[in-house]
């Protein structure tokens, strides 16, 4: 087999790390200490890097990512970028001279501290290097510059000195890339190809298969191996728990699991493709996905984080539950004897437990058309962004005249699993939405579930947020339902 290799600030690096050494340790036992470790748990943006990413043929994106979660192993074949390499990789710049994202935070005040200043860096550079990124017209996005940078671009880096003002001042100043600078010019050629990978180390073992048919295969044999996307799960339970899996397999660059798939009567996204990827595939075709991404951690995790994992750990409190639960979607569960569907409603069947059996892994999850016209999503957490869930609401509704004709709803943070309100939809079904009928649903909503006491929320908070979903959500929809009456 190949040596071990990864790219790194334009040179090629032995990678002789074990399984469990995160690509944060493996760059900082490399002497690039910029990025720092926080949180270990991919809040807080230190530690961020960019990395190589296919962006359609030929094309390649530059992704910034938490280091600190996933494993050093996973970018073999690969490439990264860290905040040294911005201004002193070979070829890119000068020694003495700075990126144009180093300039500007330098020039602007935008670090104090220092200690998450590399973090911002990167962030910022992937924002600056995004291909869609264009000056805006008199009238623009919400937190995007004149110059066109989305300030999302760094809802998942904290900065412990409240320097924000010039951090924001530093991003809205940078102007496009210069044509001689090798990053952009990076972006015209095709991104480095999956590599099938097998490290073994202390008694634990990293496979990166090359096939759909090689990791069942694998995973028949072993059905206790961890399968590992985006590691924004895995990671954590490996820095803050100690979990030192015996096999890890990484599914993330499987083809099988990274398609997207808009038929006539169906939208299929791949388990394996992080959700930055979906939500720029999908266009706003999901009205209620295009709700749920930009609340959805932050920009750092939705760029490696995936569909597959948010359902396969089976947590109560994952976001994606229960908006793909007003979507009424399917799961397509695939193993040795072939593939299955199981709808995400009868999935979870208890607390971290669900109806996929050991040697099944997600392929795909699989959206019904046509989309209920009616959408919305609710999240209740103590930050705006960047933050779990105490609770989560959808809805999905079909409407006749100012009758409700159809309507499904999805809860999370609220019970042992994801689950569908079904007492408030029987009890919204036929009936015009009015005030009083609102009312009364919301009633019945707070009562759904076990709504549980725990450290992001006590029951009753929980169940006062339950009514006022079903209230706000009423009152959003009212003017419009009043003209049809």
């Amino acid at each position: 087999m190949e040596p071990h290799e990864v790219k790194v600030n334009g040179v090629p690096r032995v990678l002789a790390a074990g399984p469990q050494v995160s690509l944060l340790d493996w760059l900082r036992g490399q002497g690039l200490t910029g990025a720092k470790e926080g949180c270990a748990e991919g809040e807080c943006g230190a530690c961020a890097v960019l990395v190589a990413r296919e962006d359609g043929p030929d094309r390649t994106r530059w992704t910034a990512v938490n280091s600190c979660l996933p494993a050093a192993l996973a970018f073999d074949g690969g490439e990264v970028v860290t905040s040294e390499g911005l201004g002193r990789a070979p070829g890119a710049c000068s020694a003495e001279e700075l990126h144009p994202v180093q300039r500007e935070m330098a020039d602007r005040g935008g670090s104090q501290c220092g200690y998450c200043t590399p973090g911002f860096v990167c962030a910022m550079a992937a924002e600056y290097y995004r291909p869609e990124r264009q000056p805006a017209a008199e009238e623009r996005e919400p937190c995007h510059g004149p110059n066109g940078f989305d300030l999302h671009a760094l809802s998942g880096n904290l900065c412990r000195c409240t320097g924000y003002r010039p951090i924001r001042d530093a991003a809205y100043a940078l102007g496009a890339p210069a044509e001689a600078d090798p990053l952009a010019a990076r972006r015209e050629a095709s991104a480095p190809a999956a590599k099938r990978t097998r490290f073994v180390s202390s008694g634990t073992e990293f496979i990166r298969p090359e096939t759909l048919q090689e990791l069942l295969n694998r995973l028949e044999q072993d059905p206790d191996a961890v399968l590992v996307a985006g590691a924004t799960d895995v990671g954590v339970e490996r820095n803050l728990r100690h979990s030192r899996p015996r096999l890890v397999l990484a599914i993330d660059r499987l083809e099988e699991l990274r398609g997207l798939d808009i038929a006539t009567e169906y939208v299929e996204i791949g388990a394996a493709l992080a959700l930055s990827e979906v939500e720029q595939g999908l266009g706003g075709r999901v009205p209620l996905l295009s709700e749920l991404f930009p609340q959805f951690a932050s920009r750092l995790i939705r760029n490696s984080a995936t569909l597959g994992g948010n359902l396969g750990t089976g947590s109560p409190i994952g976001d994606a539950a229960p908006v793909l639960l007003a979507l009424d979607a399917t799961l397509l569960l695939t193993s040795p004897r072939g593939e299955r569907s199981v709808a995400l409603a009868d999935y979870f069947t208890g607390y971290r437990q669900t109806a996929r059996e050991p040697d099944e892994i997600i392929r795909a999850v699989r959206v019904p058309l046509p989309l209920a016209p009616i959408t919305a999503f609710h999240k209740v957490a103590k930050r705006r962004f960047d933050d779990i869930s105490s609770v989560a609401v959808a809805f999905a509704a079909r409407f006749d005249g100012a009758v409700v004709a159809d309507v499904r709803i999805g809860l999370g943070g609220i019970a042992a699993t994801p689950l569908r309100a079904k007492a408030t939809e029987d009890a919204l079904a036929g009936r015009e939405l009015t005030r009083e009928s609102a009312a009364e649903a919301a009633a019945v909503l707070a009562s759904e579930g076990t709504p549980m006491d725990d450290h992001r929320a006590s029951a009753r908070y929980r169940a006062a947020m339950l009514e006022q979903a079903m209230l706000r959500f009423y009152a959003d929809n009212a003017p419009e339902l009043e003209v049809i009456r």
